[in-house]
């Protein structure tokens, strides 16, 4: 049977829904050093998944620069935390990476605010919004495509927490470290379907 895939998955349902987390290390990076050590060992894996956090601005015309960049492995996450490192020559090196294929959702918006605090080229970055068009699927957000492409739920609410604070909780580092994982996640499920052919898409009144 083929896997049923929505072209809009009904977000009154991700609720419902059991709720993934990344069950990997998570490393935090202040320094020049853990950066050089985390691009290397980076650099020697397969995929990579991207995303960035910005501390929340909750008064008119007041913004705020890139906080985290989280880089997530299969089984690993290093959280870049760029409001006290800046953009290192090694972070710029990642970035700037074309041989080790690198995921992201929504990546324009998150090279728009990297490009903020440095200058670099943009390197071998695929983002999962465009993949996804091309299949007919229409949703476009992280939690929904998740909902829709593994039945389990992506929680959003540490989305606007302070992500300058002096220490991460915990809860904001498992949240950072899962939605970068989840990229990988999408990209390799969709890469399958796409090869194979294994799915076909319904809409919600088709039930």
């Amino acid at each position: 049977m083929k896997k049923q895939i929505y072209v809009r998955y009904d977000k009154s349902r991700i609720p419902s829904l059991p709720r993934a987390v990344f069950q990997g290390r998570i490393y935090v990076i202040i320094s020049r050093s853990q950066a050089e050590k985390a691009v290397r060992f980076l650099l020697t894996q397969p995929i990579l998944g991207f995303d960035t956090e910005t501390r929340p601005s909750f008064s008119k015309g007041s913004f705020h620069r890139v906080a985290l960049l989280q880089v997530a492995c299969h089984d690993a996450c290093f959280l870049f935390r760029l409001n006290i490192i800046g953009l290192t020559p090694a972070v710029v090196q990642l970035l700037e990476d074309t041989t080790v294929p690198k995921i992201g959702l929504s990546w324009h918006d998150d090279l728009n605010g990297l490009h903020k605090l440095g200058s670099f080229s943009e390197g071998n970055f695929t983002d999962i919004q465009h993949y996804v068009k091309d299949m007919g699927i229409e949703d476009l957000s992280l939690q929904k495509l998740y909902a829709n492409l593994f039945g389990q739920q992506i929680s959003k609410s540490q989305q606007l927490t302070n992500w300058e604070r002096d220490i991460l909780t915990d809860k904001q580092k498992a949240y950072a470290a899962t939605d970068a994982w989840a990229c990988i996640q999408l990209y390799e499920e969709l890469e399958r379907l796409r090869q194979t052919g294994d799915y076909e898409l319904i809409n919600a009144d088709q039930e």
